[in-house]
């Protein structure tokens, strides 16, 4: 079996426990950890899970239609893939009250709270002392949380037990249960700004916010596009791909820093917003990965300072071990596609 090969079958399996890591987890994150814990709000699409999976599902596709199919014809169902992650990352940005997305929305971003949200003071979204940040913070929370993965593993295979029993329930337990709702009414959840409301009370300024945060969404999706039409040895695809990436994280930079006409005073991005700015700019390190750049630049310079060390005893092995993976990476889009 060849290396090209053995990474083929080691990103299928990586891929596949990748997305059951992914549910997993999901599941003991969905788990209460209190027993008197109420939820504040319906139970909604999980769009971070469905982004987790659509990422890990993405490098199965790649690798069956490589070896079915060819490098040619991969990017047709590469193409389709993006796609579907562009309309559940809007999907997203849209029910999350138009937050940015962190992480490509695998982290939640949902304010929750007991009064109406502010849109005026909300992009990214901005720090407020007191407030719950919503699942965006349920890892720390959890870090936290005295409960251990164990026991709310445990949690959560009973809570699936309890909603079995509840199907197989007769009609008149129903009815009780819904007396209970009524005398013990779940929390209020601050209503979420539309599109309209950000646009009326933020004008020009939220209108570039919510700009730059599509053009970071459907990036990934123009660049296989164009990629499919023009090859990936093409400098067009590579070059509106990074021209999308900088004139968005410009907007989005500038946005963040524009001063409030009315109040004055200068809006600040929350820690959490702030790390994904740095985050999504530390990405474009990966154009240097991508093709042509790549074959024509960067792998040379990989290459001279391969020859280089070479004569170095055991360094020289580890350089040629490293170069052969960092070359095999290269031709993998999921790999380098930082989506």
């Amino acid at each position: 079996m060849s290396l090209f090969d053995g990474t083929k079958n080691a990103s299928a399996v990586t891929a596949v426990l990748g997305m059951v890591t992914a549910i997993n987890e999901h599941i003991i994150n969905m788990t209460p950890t209190h027993i008197h814990t109420r939820s504040a709000e319906p139970s909604s699409f999980p769009y971070c899970l469905c982004i987790t999976l659509l990422k890990d599902l993405e490098t199965l596709v790649e690798v069956a239609a490589q070896h079915f199919l060819g490098k040619d014809k991969k990017w047709n169902f590469i193409a389709a893939t993006e796609a579907t992650k562009a309309l559940v990352r809007l999907a997203l940005f849209r029910n999350s009250g138009y937050n940015m997305l962190l992480h490509g929305g695998e982290i939640s971003n949902v304010e929750k709270g007991t009064e109406p949200l502010n849109t005026q003071h909300r992009f990214g979204h901005l720090a407020r002392p007191g407030w719950n940040q919503g699942p965006g913070n349920l890892k720390n929370h959890h870090d936290k949380n005295p409960w251990n993965l164990e026991v709310r593993a445990l949690s959560a295979l009973s809570r699936f037990g309890e909603n079995a029993r509840m199907v197989s329930n007769p009609p008149w337990s129903h009815t009780v249960q819904n007396q209970h709702a009524i005398m013990d009414p779940p929390f209020s959840v601050g209503e979420r700004p539309t599109l309209s409301t950000i646009l009326t009370e933020n004008g020009l300024r939220g209108a570039l916010f919510v700009m730059g945060e599509v053009m970071f969404i459907t990036r990934p999706l123009i660049y296989v596009l164009l990629i499919r039409k023009y090859g990936v040895r093409s400098w067009f695809p590579w070059c509106i791909s990074l021209a999308v990436d900088v004139s968005g994280m410009g907007i989005l930079s500038r946005v963040t820093i524009l001063r409030h006409k009315r109040r004055d005073q200068q809006l600040h991005l929350s820690d959490l917003g702030k790390d994904e700015l740095r985050r999504r700019k530390l990405l474009w390190a990966l154009y240097l990965m991508r093709d042509p750049f790549f074959s024509m630049y960067t792998r040379k310079r990989l290459e001279s300072a391969g020859r280089l060390l070479e004569p170095v005893p055991i360094v020289g092995i580890l350089i040629a071990k490293i170069m052969e993976l960092i070359i095999g990476a290269q031709t993998r889009y999921t790999y380098m596609s930082g989506s």
